[in-house]
């Protein structure tokens, strides 16, 4: 079940959190990466799209998401938008409005904020999560420490 309107609270992040374990249910792989992206969707509410995307090459594939529709970015070259910058910076960023960040690459007209969170393993960025909302603003620093969170988890069962 989503948590209530609004950010992300960190009681709720590790309400969520302990949630996930359950979610994955002992799946690894490709699986786990389905089985987190649907989560991360349905359980807070300010999250419009989840996906996770893996590193191939010099590209990030898409290879589960969560949402009301698929997105046509299904790959997307390292270091472009704000998905490749993060790929190529190893860090997480955070859009409030992506109708003022030159690097986002539009998926929906709907979507006002976006987080994108690499996922390393042994030390090099193996994929990301990304997470669209429709509100502006939608991300704070709760959203960043539990989506790292989710990312470590994703590693351990990459």
């Amino acid at each position: 079940m989503k948590s209530t309107m609004g950010r992300l609270s960190r009681e709720q992040a590790k309400e969520v959190l302990v949630g996930l374990d359950s979610a994955l249910g002992g799946s690894n792989g490709r699986a786990a990466r389905d089985a987190v992206a649907k989560f991360l969707n349905a359980s807070v509410s300010t999250y419009s799209w989840a996906g996770i995307y893996a590193v191939e090459g010099n590209d990030l594939v898409l290879e589960a998401w969560a949402g009301p529709s698929p997105t046509e970015h299904t790959r997307i070259p390292i270091g472009k938008g704000v998905c490749g910058f993060a790929a190529k910076a190893g860090r997480t960023e955070i859009v409030s409005d992506v109708g003022k960040d030159p690097r986002y690459i539009q998926c929906f007209l709907s979507t006002k904020a976006e987080i994108v969170v690499p996922i390393l393993h042994d030390g090099r960025v193996v994929g990301e999560i990304d997470v669209d909302s429709d509100q502006l603003d939608a991300f704070s620093s709760v959203d960043k420490e539990f989506l790292e969170a989710v990312a470590k988890k994703v590693s351990a069962v990459w």
